[in-house]
């Protein structure tokens, strides 16, 4: 699903390193590996934006749809979607799998 916020980058494998690694020496970076027929990945969607507005200083939300970048996921091992990569000076941090709620993620981006 597409985010509806202006603060959400989309990343492909041309840009992936300036928009998610290097960004991430500046503040912590939340990738979200997602797909269009995921319903999990629609869930949390809304999440993501709000974490985006809320924290525009210090976290910088990237979307990445596998469907059409095959090969970052790949790169990137991921087996199951929704997941989300916490990555800060270009060094994944956390990982989390599967759909999880506001909390957990506020709660992960807190700890990272």
């Amino acid at each position: 699903m597409e985010s509806t916020s202006s603060l959400v980058s989309h990343a492909t494998v041309a840009d992936f390193a300036s928009v998610a690694l290097d960004a991430s020496a500046d503040r912590l970076v939340l990738v979200d590996f997602w797909a269009g027929w995921c319903g999990p990945c629609k869930a949390m969607s809304p999440v993501l934006d709000e974490i985006a507005s809320t924290h525009p200083d210090t976290v910088k939300v990237v979307k990445v749809d596998v469907d059409s970048e095959q090969k970052l996921a790949l790169d990137h091992g991921i087996r199951a979607l929704p997941t989300l990569l916490l990555i800060k000076d270009r060094a994944v941090v956390k990982q989390l799998v599967g759909l999880q709620s506001a909390a957990a993620i506020s709660e992960a981006v807190a700890a990272a």
